[in-house]
């Protein structure tokens, strides 16, 4: 299938392609493997998590990853961590959430989807009523995809925390839905909740450089099997322990 413009005008073609979409999975092992000898990420856990996630992953339960947003370099220290952490198994099939904007660059583009990113419109970029319906789209693709046993990762925050970076900003209702619609599809999705820290800064607002977020650390709260019935609750749930695994990745800093 030919790549379509990543262009909210086109958001039908869009998610018709990444609804089918596969990446090669040696190339993303590769890559995830180089990032993470250059950001050399350190992974922390609660205790029993790396055995909840052998688990997990032995009985094929699609995982909902949810990890806490600071930086435009996330993605990258997130695939380092993906490498070095319980999550390798899952590289070439996870779903990773990514705006639109990341994939108009050609080269850029050829990156992110190699390492699985949907692309994302939002609301902030074009308007809550404008998005709407591709937003609904994406989110049918993402059930779809957990329904077929793909990991998804999510930022739930939405944007950048500029606020606060130890504390997990506001969830909104796109992953609860996200889980909700996989459950209606037969899936039974876990949650694994990540934190992330690149440790004290005295600006949240100033964008850290390549060289400040190396060697990041990151923590695996604990996992949850089993979701709520209705997407607010599982945004709430998913709040409450992302910030509980955002307090490890400080503490561990």
């Amino acid at each position: 299938m030919q790549r379509p413009d990543v262009v909210l005008d086109n958001s039908d073609a869009v998610y018709d392609f990444y609804g089918e979409h596969r990446q090669n999975r040696v190339q993303a092992c590769a890559a995830y493997a180089l990032l993470a000898r250059r950001y050399r990420p350190r992974i922390g856990y609660a205790a029993g998590v790396r055995e909840e996630l052998r688990a997990l992953l032995a009985g094929r339960r699609p995982l909902l990853i949810a990890i806490n947003h600071l930086s435009q370099q996330d993605p990258y220290t997130v695939a380092a961590a993906a490498w070095r952490s319980g999550l390798r198994p899952v590289i070439g099939r996870a779903r990773v959430l990514a705006k639109d904007e990341l994939f108009i660059d050609p080269d850029q583009r050829r990156k992110v989807d190699m390492m699985g990113g949907i692309p994302v419109f939002r609301g902030k970029d074009h308007g809550i009523r404008a998005v709407n319906a591709a937003g609904q789209r994406m989110i049918d693709v993402c059930a779809e995809r957990m329904a077929r046993g793909d990991a998804v990762a999510v930022f739930p925050e939405g944007t950048c925390n500029d606020v606060d970076p130890t504390q997990v900003q506001a969830v909104g209702s796109g992953i609860g839905h996200i889980a909700f619609r996989a459950m209606k599809l037969g899936a039974r999705p876990a949650l694994v909740s990540l934190g992330l820290s690149y440790g004290p800064r005295p600006d949240p607002a100033v964008e850290p450089t390549a060289d400040e977020v190396r060697s990041a650390s990151f923590y695996f709260g604990p996992t949850l099997a089993e979701l709520p019935a209705r997407p607010a609750e599982i945004a709430r749930v998913v709040r409450d322990r992302l910030q509980l695994a955002l307090d490890g990745a400080v503490a561990a800093y």
